[in-house]
């Protein structure tokens, strides 16, 4: 889909007007369309459909929320998902779009939920029976600028690369594709990569990598990824951390099928946002200097699979004792934040699909956060992701919840027991920092077995626009 503003005058037969509460639309309309409009609007319809000889007119009114301005924003996505399959009947593949009285913000937000509506990934069908998408959306505003739209577009065109990542099968992201698929973009959009293969993984030790890797055919990447620009804000580099299990069986810890290893092509969604936001970055040309870690590797049940029991040297020198395959995740994340400290970060935000106590304490509404950033450091996401309403629920992080991961024969287990498990491995990855971190943990909404709006269903490239919007405004 391509947005862009119009230029050219020419007249799109299929036009979408937008307004709210006071919107008369007297531009837009007959005089003797008016009272019929103005009963649909009486009655609750927010939506208007006026078919001419010309063209048709989709006028649509957005839900007002005056006091929370964020969920005016997402009202604005949402109405775009709910105005999608009109389109799609009117066979509407190129439309203009203009606005009565919403404000420049509502606009972009309901192009940003056009947009993301109209992704598929229809990759693997043989026959793709529905082919309809908007090939082209002009947009008509006196307050949208080119950067405008280009920021914006290079926000969703990276969420569509996190998405695609996510809804790739192993049977075609390995560890090694996914470096691959990332180094395609780099070309693209001009950031650098750096894939270290097995053998350096081994010559520098990458113990929790490597344990994981050991019941698999494949080998393991170690992935650095790099935006410098020369008008780089930033003395100090921010670095982004995203978990790559390309799959996840559990190891010797097996999940069980159904609703749980079915679905866990998933497990790589913080490689993914990590990938799909230094992509956006790179495109939109932020004034910033972001580095991404990506540790890649599947986690199968193999002979040689590292078992319940074993202990672990970790790329840091410390050991951990295994107690649970399947907490594969904070292994490999754990090698990767102690590389990190050689590039003396700013600030180091690590994302992941970790835990299943995060999944159900908010289910698929929030990213559960924590970490030792500061206070200035978390409100900034936390705002971004209101933004966004790809929304953070800050947990605590105390020192006390490190008790549970005392162990009797390592330096420290890789689970905490029953209970304040989000938390716990959160605290498990701390130990391997020694700079200002945040932890995110993705794993409610990372992935939608149903369709949630403009959202999608299957991956969701959650992560993405909220790092953007971080650096956007700290690009500012």
């Amino acid at each position: 889909m391509q947005i862009q503003r119009n230029k050219s005058g020419e007249t799109i037969s299929y036009r979408v007007v937008i307004g709210e509460a006071g919107s008369d639309f007297t531009q837009f309309i007959n005089p003797e369309e008016k009272d019929y409009l103005q009963r649909r609007i009486s009655s609750g319809k927010p939506l208007t459909i006026l078919n001419r000889p010309d063209g048709v007119d989709f006028i649509l009114l957005l839900k007002k929320e005056e006091e929370v301005y964020h969920i005016e924003l997402e009202n604005a996505r949402k109405a775009a998902f709910e105005l999608y399959p009109h389109l799609k009947d009117h066979d509407a593949e190129k439309i203009s779009i203009t606005n009565d009285k919403i404000t420049k913000a509502e606009m972009l937000a309901f192009l940003e939920g056009l947009y993301l509506t109209d992704y598929k990934f229809n990759k693997y069908f043989t026959k793709k029976e529905d082919q309809f998408k908007i090939m082209e959306a002009d947009v008509i505003s006196e307050e949208i600028s080119e950067e405008d739209l280009a920021s914006l577009v290079a926000a969703l065109e990276g969420t569509i690369f996190a998405r695609d990542l996510v809804n790739e099968p192993l049977s075609y992201l390995t560890a090694t594709k996914i470096a691959e698929e990332i180094a395609e973009k780099s070309t693209e959009a001009g950031f650098s990569i750096e894939t270290f293969n097995k053998k350096k993984i081994e010559a520098l030790r990458m113990g929790g990598l490597l344990a994981v890797n050991k019941g698999s055919v494949d080998p393991p990447t170690f992935s650095i990824l790099e935006w410098k620009p020369e008008n780089a804000k930033n003395d100090k580099p921010y670095i982004l951390v995203g978990k790559g299990v390309v799959y996840d069986t559990g190891g010797l810890s097996l999940k069980p099928t159904h609703d749980s290893m079915d679905y866990m092509k998933c497990d790589m969604a913080g490689a993914a946002a990590v990938a799909g936001t230094i992509y956006a970055i790179a495109k939109a040309k932020l004034p910033v200097h972001v580095i991404g870690l990506i540790p890649a590797t599947d986690n199968r049940p193999d002979g040689n699979a590292y078992v319940p029991g074993d202990v672990v040297e970790m790329y840091d020198g410390s050991t951990v004792e295994v107690l649970n395959t399947d907490a594969e995740g904070r292994m490999i994340l754990a090698d990767a934040l102690s590389y990190a400290k050689q590039y003396d970060p700013e600030l180091v935000i690590e994302l992941s699909t970790l835990t299943g106590a995060a999944h159900a304490a908010v289910g698929k509404y929030a990213i559960v956060g924590m970490g030792n950033a500061g206070k200035a450091s978390m409100e900034a996401l936390v705002e971004a992701g209101f933004n966004t309403f790809e929304r953070i629920a800050e947990f605590p992080f105390w020192d006390d919840f490190s008790e549970l991961l005392k162990s009797d024969i390592a330096d420290q287990k890789n689970i905490g027991g029953r209970y304040a498990g989000a938390i716990t491995a959160g605290k498990f990855l701390e130990k391997f920092t020694d700079y200002p971190y945040v932890h995110l943990d993705i794993a409610g909404p990372s992935f939608n077995k149903t369709q949630d709006n403009y959202r999608g269903k299957g991956g969701s490239g959650i992560g993405t626009r909220l790092l953007f919007e971080f650096f956007k405004q700290k690009s500012k």
